[in-house]
């Protein structure tokens, strides 16, 4: 167990602007390209000396701010304008891109009825529905998928469902039209398109439907609620006082 935990810190890497280190897949390498121009290195394969972000794009768009890619390349570099939705784009497109070799692979079922088909034999690993497709049929996949019986470890006993994507680029990813609804079954394929979408949706402060991160949105108000609660204590201890004067 040691030896395990030893090997993990050793494959770490220290965000250039928190300076926290996390494994790479929580992060985003950057190098310098031959033109001199700091490149996204979204797999890490890219030779040469390297940089890290977290991949957030807060902190993409921090870190060019500040110029601290040039300090950790210890180089002459220039940023980029848009680096953070170059990112961005750049992330997104690898996850289109393993939808599509999930698709030629045979892992991918499009249309509602057949995707409310897999999910009855439990053979649906993850759930797709477009951005800008209705509500309503991602919260009927999620109530056949509770029907079926078949247990999936999270999202509340259902697949876990992807929100990122339009229509449209679903409809480029599988060669097909009018894609509102897909799913993918068990296996590699599904596992890879995963763990993609789940680093774009943390890089967008998302969940990975496309919903607002909640997590994010309960950090954003606690100060305020703390002040509030402050504010109410100080109030209350106020009110105290003038009842002990009353009692005197």
């Amino acid at each position: 167990m040691a030896a395990v935990e030893a090997k993990e810190r050793e494959s770490e890497r220290t965000c250039i602007v928190t300076r926290r280190r996390e494994p790479p897949e929580g992060l985003i390498r950057f190098v310098r390209g031959p033109d001199g121009v700091v490149a996204p290195d979204i797999r890490a394969r890219l030779p040469g000396r390297g940089v890290w972000v977290g991949a957030r794009a807060s902190l993409v768009a921090e870190a060019a701010k500040k110029r601290m890619f040039a300090r950790g390349l210890k180089e002459q570099v220039e940023t980029p304008p848009g680096l953070a939705e170059d990112v961005d784009r750049l992330l997104e497109a690898d996850c289109l891109q393993m939808l599509a070799m999930a698709n030629k692979a045979g892992a991918v079922t499009a249309g509602f009825n057949k995707v409310e088909g897999l999910l009855a034999s439990g053979g649906a690993a993850v759930l797709i529905g477009a951005a800008d497709g209705g509500a309503d049929g991602k919260r009927k996949l999620h109530q056949a998928a509770r029907r079926s019986g078949a247990v999936w470890r999270e999202n509340d006993g259902v697949p876990p469902m992807v929100g990122l994507f339009t229509s449209s680029q679903l409809d480029l990813a599988l060669g097909r039209t009018n894609v509102i609804h897909a799913a993918l079954a068990p296996g590699g394929p599904g596992a890879s398109f995963l763990a993609r979408c789940r680093r774009l949706a943390a890089y967008r402060g998302v969940e990975l439907d496309g919903a607002p991160l909640v997590a994010q949105m309960m950090r954003d108000v606690q100060p305020e609620a703390e002040g509030r609660a402050g504010e109410a204590m100080e109030a209350s201890g106020s009110v105290a006082a003038e009842d002990r004067k009353l009692d005197e």
